[in-house]
């Protein structure tokens, strides 16, 4: 698999292409309007416990309070920070079936409590951010995971014998009171770099609780790297083939970090010099631009249809202008086929999350939906969020998740319509006209005035006096009213305006439903 990454850089936005055998599969974006805040830790004071939803709110000084769930606690079940024995005696608590303690909230978090928080997924829509009380930093080596003793080994790591090299390797150089996951990137890699990584991790923790606990709550704590120094942390691996990057001072930065520690890879690194903007030379511009668009083309014909909603995505499939040679099962069968790869990348380049349904073509035969299922899970291998799949049911619908994290790029390069506030449709033309009647009609049976005139946007204005003429006619007659019809491109499609000429006023409001 041939990975590449591109780095567009300009004053207010940052922007990071991600190129899978040359397709764009993932695109980053960061404006100085609106950082990302996944990984910052804030000392955050409890606002609320619910015990009936088994969560919290914290003020961590954002507009909106973050969420804390009971899972998101030291001691809860998966966890990698567990509860000391003598904190365990002072709560009710039970165990699950694999004798892990379950405690209710209310049991170890109170009302106006401080607490380290760290964001693990940003504000999306009306939602506050969502938080957890088991903060973590993320090295280039490991995770240092303050507050725990566990030994974790990425599943990226599949030879068991390197596994536990790496285990021993860290449970010999971590001091006491913190646990360690140990990332794809060890692999490898000895006690130097180890000790290295570990160090200025632990450094960095002993900073945060220091300033904890000489600053009230609320504040900030701990920024994360910003997205292009997390992205070459976390994603700069021997599987990239190369790093563009379109601004000097950026190219400086990643040499130094990498120098320190990834050497070896400083050579993959170039500065793209050229006058034409990075993304229009390398075509990714215009892939960017479909990726707002509602509709996607399949090479064989056949498109998909996106759309999002309050509860979930669904993705359409339809096979188009594929028409296929033989049969009505295999032209279903191909068009499904090459809709499941593409769906998998749209997924990932529009960052979609939460639930997401996916309509395939009906298919008749049982061993054909599992075809597709296991195109569409093999192309899903490299996505970084962890989606997880249902099968392909009878009537061609799969249900997925996927973890939202921040918002979708439809989020990040648009906003809500303001005509039709995200219903994606607006009042049709007849019925604007029907409640411009109906008002004249309102004020008639008040004996009010006879000379009016109505203003409405261009589009129904030349709707009206080119194609409803007779329309108009039968209005001033029924009504009895001397009605002018004049044009205002303020005013929305759906919506008018009616004057009094005599008073030289608008009265709109005086009759409007």
């Amino acid at each position: 698999m041939k990975t590449e990454i591109f780095i567009n850089v300009a004053s207010q936005e940052s922007r990071i292409a991600i190129l899978e055998n040359d397709r764009l599969v993932e695109i980053l974006v960061e404006r100085s309007d609106s950082e990302r805040m996944v990984g910052d830790m804030y000392h955050g004071k409890v606002t609320a416990v619910l015990p009936g939803m088994q969560a919290a709110f914290v003020d961590i000084g954002l507009e909106k309070s973050a969420f804390l769930h009971v899972s998101d606690l030291p001691g809860s079940p998966g966890s990698m920070v567990e509860l000391d024995e003598e904190t365990l005696e002072e709560i009710d608590y039970r165990t699950n079936s694999r004798g892990q303690p379950v405690f209710p909230i209310e049991e170890v978090l109170k009302k106006n409590q401080d607490i380290i928080v760290q964001i693990k997924k940003e504000p999306i829509g009306t939602k506050g951010p969502r938080v957890t009380g088991v903060p973590s930093i993320a090295g280039r080596f490991m995770v240092l995971v303050p507050g725990g003793d566990k030994i974790g080994v990425s599943r990226k790591i599949t030879n068991w014998g390197e596994k536990r090299r790496l285990k021993d390797l860290g449970r010999r150089i971590k001091p006491d009171g913190v646990g360690v996951i140990v990332r794809t990137e060890a692999d490898g890699k000895g006690e130097r770099e180890f000790s290295r990584d570990l160090k200025e991790l632990v450094t960095m923790w002993r900073r945060i609780e220091k300033d904890a606990k000489k600053t009230g709550a609320p504040a900030l704590l701990h920024k994360e790297m910003a997205m292009t120094s997390s992205m070459i942390r976390d994603l700069f691996t021997d599987e990239v083939e190369r790093v563009v990057v379109d601004s000097k001072q950026e190219y400086k930065k990643i040499l130094h970090y990498l120098k320190g520690v990834s050497p070896h890879l400083r050579d993959k690194v170039e500065y793209y010099s050229d006058r034409r903007p990075i993304f229009d030379a390398h075509g990714i511009e215009d892939e960017i631009q479909k990726a707002a668009q509602r509709q996607a083309w399949l090479k064989g014909g056949g498109y998909l249809v996106i759309d999002h909603t309050e509860a979930l995505v669904a993705i359409d499939v339809n096979s188009g202008r594929y028409v296929g040679r033989k049969n009505q099962e295999e032209t279903v069968l191909r068009t499904n086929l090459e809709a499941a790869k593409e769906v998998a990348r749209q997924i990932r380049l529009r960052d979609m999350g939460g639930i997401i349904v996916i309509d395939f073509i009906d298919m008749m035969l049982p061993q054909n939906r599992r075809r597709v299922e296991e195109e569409f899970r093999q192309a899903l291998r490299r996505d970084r969020s962890r989606p997880r799949t249902s099968e392909i049911s009878e009537f061609g619908l799969m249900e997925m998740t996927r973890q939202r994290v921040r918002p979708s790029l439809m989020f990040t390069y648009s906003e809500p319509c303001p005509h039709c506030t995200g219903t994606g449709r607006v009042v049709s033309k007849e019925t604007t006209l029907s409640d411009i009647e109906r008002w004249l009609k309102r004020s008639r049976a008040a004996s009010i005035e006879r000379r009016l005139t109505v203003m409405v946007n261009p589009v129904l204005s030349e709707y009206l006096l080119e194609n409803r003429k007779e329309r108009l006619k039968r209005m001033r007659k029924s009504t009895r009213v001397w009605l002018n019809v004049e044009s205002d491109s303020g005013i929305q499609a759906d919506d008018y305006k009616i004057y009094s000429r005599k008073r030289k006023q608008d009265i709109t409001k005086e009759f409007k439903s």
